[in-house]
């Protein structure tokens, strides 16, 4: 759908100049069809953003930096796939993935009737303070009854945030600056690398699930600067 989009930090809606959208896919809990909504779009266009962005285009990581101007970066979270998860119907389970920051929550799609499941579906989360844990959980989806608890993980990304403090232009691809080690106090089944690849600075995670027989879920982190990161 053409347009530039954002969201909004009134209700978490993903907002294009124009219209707006909800719906599977777009990473928030939303009615069972997809439904385009024309303008006016969610809420009020702040009279601050229509002053600032008027007569040039807007990036959607400018219209956030203006619209909370504490927020140091954005985080993409890409939940890539589940491990052995648990079962919940019968023989199997159909998971989904949610990840919550704060008052942010976001949501994977459902994968049907798989314990192995691959989303590869990338969330955004704004950051604005970085000691608070990114928590994960994971359900399988009924259609009649509430959905079943699947286990839950959490991590925090201060090496992340750490890492991009550095100075770390004309490394090398692939360079590793730092590794965090699977402990009782974190959720970690695997090593974890922080590390350098085109300019921008990734983790890898391999969570296991508490609370549940079994179960583990891997993500790849991805932090977008803005003017408030470069500062940093």
């Amino acid at each position: 759908m053409p347009g530039t989009t954002y969201r909004c930090f009134s209700c978490l809606r993903v907002v294009f100049f124009g219209t707006i959208t909800t719906g599977y896919g777009s990473g928030l809990r939303s009615p069972r069809k997809n439904r385009t909504f024309q303008s006016p779009v969610c809420h009020p266009t702040p009279p601050f953003l229509l002053s600032a962005f008027a007569g040039r285009s807007a990036s959607p990581t400018s219209v956030l930096q203006a619209m909370v101007p504490e927020m140091l970066g954005l985080l993409k979270v890409k939940v890539q796939r589940g491990f052995n998860l648990a079962v919940r119907d019968f023989w199997s389970s159909d998971p989904y993935v949610i990840v919550k920051m704060g008052k942010q929550k976001l949501k994977t799609r459902v994968v049907r009737r798989n314990t192995n499941p691959v989303w590869n579906e990338e969330l955004t989360l704004s950051i604005e303070d970085p000691n608070l844990p990114v928590r994960l959980e994971v359900f399988d989806k009924d259609t009649f009854s509430l959905d079943d608890p699947m286990g839950r993980a959490e991590f925090d990304i201060r090496m992340l945030v750490e890492a991009v403090k550095m100075k770390l232009e004309g490394l090398p691809n692939g360079t590793i600056i730092t590794t965090v080690t699977p402990c009782r106090k974190n959720c970690l089944a695997e090593v974890s690398r922080v590390y350098w690849s085109d300019g921008e600075v990734f983790q890898d995670l391999i969570l296991r699930l508490r609370d549940v027989e079994r179960g583990e879920v891997e993500l790849k982190l991805r932090w977008v600067s803005t003017q408030s990161s470069r500062d940093l």
